[in-house]
């Protein structure tokens, strides 16, 4: 190749710390001098929820660009490899690349077993990460509003703002017990926060997203329905912003930056890693 490729990006999925799946993927990738590569890894990926959202990101990604990520797996259970493996990415499951060959040679099937933590990722950590991914799944869309005390950030907007991939995200690679309410029309018409999440303001970060783009999510989801028709987006994105701006919580808007990215400013600004 005579011209450097634009940005390739590659994913590296783990259920364990994502080491493995890292240092053998940039070893074959670092003979590929003429691409530039931009990397991101999903490590403790244990659950199907986990898989899928994993999923979903390698796939966004792929429509977003138009160029096909590279993804780099170690995961052992193969129902959570099949979701990877649906998306349109190239996918190189690096467990069954050297499993394979050694099962053929030793005649024997293996357990499929995942390792125990890596000595570097201490029980203690795992413990908590587990904590955190279990208390935010349990969390999410305000079914448990009793437990937000419990709770290390809590997001807040409207339907379909990215707060649940957002609240998974930190849970998985900050460990953080993240739950999230979705803002309702009776909410939205009284223009203030619910009475339950007053007491928890310095948890809060809300989100909010552009109506166009609003819109266009919701019609995925629920096309040609007054749900998602750009009038009815507009009437909440501008009620939930004036009521979030009124409560003098921190907003960000999820419109054009990545799920990481959105994680990783509400964790500086609510200076979540101090507390964690």
């Amino acid at each position: 190749m005579n011209n450097k490729q634009s940005k390739r990006s590659v994913f590296y999925v783990s259920d364990r710390t994502g080491k493995t799946a890292e240092s053998l993927g940039q070893s074959l990738l670092s003979q590929f001098d003429d691409v530039d590569f931009s990397d991101k890894t999903f490590a403790f990926v244990i659950t199907e929820i986990e898989a899928s959202f994993v999923a979903g990101e390698i796939q966004q990604e792929y429509e977003e660009s138009g160029v096909q990520p590279i993804v780099f797996s170690t995961l052992v259970n193969d129902n959570l490899q099949k979701f990877i493996s649906t998306t349109d990415a190239c996918v190189i499951s690096l467990f069954n690349s050297f499993i394979e060959p050694l099962e053929k040679s030793l005649d024997i099937k293996s357990s499929h077993t995942i390792g125990k933590p890596h000595e570097e990722f201490g029980d203690e950590d795992y413990k908590k990460q587990m904590d955190a991914i279990d208390f935010t799944l349990k969390n999410d869309d305000g079914i448990r509003v009793n437990l937000f005390d419990k709770a290390d950030v809590i997001l807040v907007g409207v339907s379909r703002s990215a707060k649940t991939p957002t609240c998974l995200y930190l849970a998985m690679h900050f460990s953080l017990k993240a739950a999230n309410y979705p803002l309702t029309d009776d909410d939205l018409d009284n223009e203030k926060l619910p009475e339950f999440l007053l007491p928890h303001l310095n948890k809060i970060a809300g989100l909010t997203i552009r109506a166009d783009q609003l819109s266009a999510v919701r019609q995925q989801r629920r096309p040609n329905t007054p749900y998602a028709t750009l009038k009815k987006c507009q009437h909440e994105v501008k009620r939930a912003e004036v009521m979030m701006h009124k409560a003098g919580i921190f907003v960000l808007d999820s419109t054009a930056i990545s799920i990481e990215e959105i994680a990783v400013n509400i964790v500086k600004e609510k200076k979540l890693l101090k507390n964690n």
